[in-house]
């Protein structure tokens, strides 16, 4: 079951290759995605980095 949900968290990362530029961040970190804990952590930092372009 965990290898269920680890899978679909790491099939997120083609689309963080193509949202990751878009905030600032190097497409190659779209790699920490196959961490389990790195999806999460590529999604908070997007969301930290989306504020402060909705600051701007």
């Amino acid at each position: 079951m965990e290898f269920l949900a680890w899978a679909v968290m790491a099939s997120a990362t083609i689309p963080m290759l193509k949202l990751l530029p878009h905030f600032g961040i190097s497409k190659y970190w779209a790699a920490v995605c196959v961490i389990p804990l790195g999806t999460i952590a590529m999604i908070w930092w997007m969301g930290l980095k989306l504020q402060d372009l909705e600051k701007l």
